[in-house]
């Protein structure tokens, strides 16, 4: 649509002018709900696409994600988003229930049915531990539960489980904390932590599924919002960088344009350089957080289909770098396809791109064993440096209302959730909704 076109369509539309300066998760997010309540939206983002972290990535011919991501039933509200604009959930998504199976079968599997019933019953039903380990660990969880799932802000996930047995700790609070916080249980918030333990496998029947995308990160999102929000005469502006954000009498201006209102959904960093001038508390507790790195390794083992679309693989920070292996053959995508994902890489990083592919494929080729028909062949190493913030005990996060008229949305955001893109989505639906006349 070109300029005057819009200006005609805002003359036309009630509602406010809004301005979402973004293009990520969170700031498609608030571009639609913004147009659902009745706005006349206007979204910046200085990539070439949106998506934000979540982008798509060609190699050789061959369509990936910059990283491999998840969702579960519980994110509601980004399924919401994408049946708003036109995703089918059981196409776009192979939904199972919760697996944190090994290679050799360890691990907790749930069967369907009532959360709190499925628990116990997939527990229960874990034989490769023992009695008494499954019996603590559903004592520790009826403790968290009776105790509202909270507990003191200082206490890392570590501190929280110390009482477990090294097996549970190792085979399933690691890993779903890792898959969870991106941030290792000694130093991860056990306040947040809880949270998703409580949302994820206790809030409702189907809560704790995996969905495992069947397409591009680009296609479940980012590709269907742009088309639903231009049919719908928002102005999309991609390559296209905000330099200023000023108040003015009657609202704010971007770059000298003039909105009623501003939904800030960029990085931390960008928007801290945005609002520094005139909010410069928030500014510094944006600038102030710090990140944990993603390396993703895809990988190639011709004619190999493993187990599970999805396994946990036991890791450390001193032989073996990833904590998942995805089998893309069984979600859509090429047959052989591996993606091996290390979160909370720092430890490994610090060695060098090289040494951690190398570590990433010997382990796949150890613990993976019979399960690969040929040896693994490296296609990409991807690293997201600033995948997510490090989610630590009593962090200070910057709040959502920056100042009358102007929103923060972002998965680093103030609230209950670590850094993912049910976090970032329910962010930017809470900030449109704070918005004047909302």
């Amino acid at each position: 649509m070109d300029r005057d076109a819009h200006e005609l369509a805002r003359t036309l539309m009630p509602g406010l002018r809004v301005a979402v300066v973004g293009g990520g998760w969170a700031g498609v997010a608030a571009a639609v709900e913004s147009t659902l309540r009745g706005h006349a939206v206007t979204l910046f983002e200085m990539a070439p696409q949106l998506g934000g972290r979540a982008r798509r990535v060609d190699i050789d011919g061959l369509s990936l994600d910059n990283g491999q991501h998840i969702l579960i039933g519980a994110y509601r509200e980004t399924l919401r988003l994408m049946q708003t604009v036109g995703v089918e959930i059981d196409e776009a998504f192979l939904r199972t229930p919760l697996r944190l199976t090994m290679p050799d079968g360890h691990g907790l599997r749930l069967p369907g049915g009532p959360p709190m019933i499925a628990f116990a019953r997939g527990v229960i039903g874990q034989r490769a531990w023992h009695l008494r380990d499954r019996l603590a660990l559903l004592a520790a969880a009826g403790g968290w539960a009776l105790n509202g799932f909270r507990c003191p802000a200082q206490t890392t996930v570590a501190e929280l489980t110390a009482g477990l047995p090294p097996s549970i700790r190792a085979e399933l609070i690691e890993p779903l904390c890792v898959a969870a916080l991106n941030t290792p249980a000694r130093s991860a918030s056990a306040t947040v932590f809880l949270r998703v333990i409580r949302d994820a496998l206790f809030s409702g029947r189907g809560s704790a599924d995996l969905l495992l995308p069947r397409q591009r990160l680009s296609e479940l999102l980012p590709a269907p919002a742009q088309q639903w929000l231009r049919e719908r005469r928002a102005d999309v502006r991609l390559s296209c960088r905000v330099e200023q954000l000023a108040r003015r009498d009657d609202g704010w201006s971007a770059d000298g344009e003039v909105f009623d209102a501003v939904v800030l959904a960029a990085t931390a960093v960008e928007a801290a350089r945005l609002v520094r001038p005139f909010a410069p508390d928030w500014a510094a507790d944006a600038a102030a957080l710090r990140y944990e790195p993603i390396v993703t390794v895809y990988a190639h083992s011709a004619g190999t289909r493993l187990s599970q679309p999805m396994l946990a693989l036991p890791s450390d920070e001193h032989r073996d770098p990833a904590q998942f292996v995805f089998d893309h053959g069984q979600l859509g995508g090429r047959d052989g396809v591996l993606a091996f994902v290390i979160s909370g890489a720092q430890p490994w990083l610090d060695r060098g791109i090289e040494p951690t592919r190398d570590a990433t494929l010997a382990q796949g080729e150890r613990l993976l064993g019979t399960q690969l028909r040929a040896p693994l062949k490296t296609l990409r190493v991807l690293t997201e440096k600033r995948a997510t913030f490090r989610c630590v005990p009593a962090l200070q996060r910057p709040p959502s209302r920056i100042a009358p008229g102007l929103q923060a949305a972002g998965d680093y955001v103030e609230g209950p959730y670590p850094a993912t893109l049910e976090g970032a989505v329910r962010c930017a639906v809470a900030a449109v909704k704070a918005l004047p006349n909302s």
